[in-house]
This record gives structure tokens, sequence and C-alpha cells, in this order.
């Protein structure tokens, strides 16, 4: 059974809400954090949350793909979910969990994490509503492909190193608006990449201890670095 440990203190300091308040709801930014480590994601917990997850819930696949990937599938990695979790460092996958907030003691870890953005948040865009929490674990090398997400996003590196490049929401360039409203109609999140975007992206690399705001509809990808 999963037990939900309270944490012991604020995972942001005041500099790090300040520093987001400015960029809030607009602007990506990097900024800091104390949580690094907690039982109820170590790698065990994680694999046997992930066995038990809906099938909807839980997403996996190869890592060495492409920038973009279109309205490509992701190609298999041939493992279960557990066996990808339990064998990241050299399964060449990427693997995500979603809603975790479906599990009590997940969501009273999300919500007391959210807590503590909510004066920022709230004043700007409004009461926080349908709290949700993704676990991304990732190979070494593995690779996030250019997508959008449709909510605010604040992403924690707990292990390891990524780099994020976030380019500007709303560019239609970038994101046409004929795939966000095939999104909305039962559409995948993922983007047609083109090499000449690149100029207009800002890379963000993330270690343990760091975090970066993503504003909605932001287009995105992801490269994960080492492991440790």
């Amino acid at each position: 059974m999963n037990i939900h440990r309270a944490l012991s203190a604020p995972q942001f300091d005041a500099q790090s809400l300040y520093e987001l308040e400015q960029a809030y709801p607009e602007s990506p930014i990097k900024l800091r954090h104390g949580f690094t480590s907690h039982p109820l994601l170590e790698r065990e917990a994680l694999a046997q949350m992930a066995e038990a997850l809906p099938a909807a819930s839980v997403e996996y696949n190869r890592g060495d793909v492409p920038t973009g990937l279109g309205d490509q599938p992701a190609p298999s990695n041939g493992l279960s979910i557990g066996e990808t979790i339990r064998r990241i460092e050299d399964a060449n996958s990427w693997a995500v969990l979603k809603n975790i907030e479906q599990v009590p003691a997940y969501a009273a870890l999300l919500e007391e994490l959210l807590a503590e953005v909510r004066s920022v948040a709230e004043p700007r865009t409004g009461a926080m509503q349908c709290l949700q929490g993704f676990i991304f674990v990732s190979s070494p090398g593995s690779m996030t492909p250019y997508h959008f997400d449709p909510e605010h996003n604040i992403l924690l590196q707990l292990q390891g190193n990524k780099t994020m490049t976030v380019f500007p929401a709303g560019d239609p360039r970038l994101a046409p608006a004929q795939v966000h409203e095939a999104y909305h109609a039962g559409g995948g999140r993922n983007l047609i990449w083109d090499e000449a975007f690149l100029p207009m992206g800002q890379a963000f690399t993330l270690d343990p201890g760091e975090a970066i705001f993503v504003p909605v509809m932001a287009p995105h990808f992801v490269r994960n670095g080492r492991w440790l």
C-alpha cells in the first residue's frame, strides 16, 4: 500500500516563487526546488504503481526517436512497463505515468507541492482546477518528441539531467491552430518538426534540484542526458 509521507519543509524558496511570479503565465523560466527524493518516487514504488494503473494512464516506448514524430506512433520497446522502469538505465526507453492523482498517496503529494504555488498562479489565472501529476522515467539519451501540452506545467528534475527546448506559445508556424483543434477532438499532442524552428527555441538544461515552468500550449521537446 502506498502511504504519503508529508513534506517536512517548503520545496520552493522565496526567490524561486518570486521568479515564477515574474514569468507566469506567459514565459518559461528555470526554478530551484528542494524535492529530490521521496519514498513514493523510488524506482520499485514507481514500477509497482505503473503495473497497477489503467493502461490508458501509462505510455512508454523506445527512446531513440527523432525530434519530431508528427502523427506517427512511437516504436515499442518490447518490454512491459514494469520492466521498462526497473531496467531504465539500459532499456533505451521513455515512459510516463499519467494522472498519478488516481492513487490517493500520490494525490496528497501533488496537492502539497502545488499548494506552494497557489499564491502565484491564482491571482493571474484563477483557481487551480483539475490538478494532474505525471511522472517521467527516461533512459540516458532518450527523446521526448516535439509536442505541446494543454495545461501549464512545472517540471521538477529529480535524478539525472535533461535539456528541454521550449518554443513560444501562439505562433501558428510552430503549432498550427488545426493541430490544437484536432487534439480537443481526440487527436494527439505531437507536432510536425522542422529544423528551421530550432533558432526560435530556448534550451534549458535541468539537473536535480532544478525545475522549469512551461506555459500552456508552448511547444517543446526534451533530450535526456545522463542518468546519475
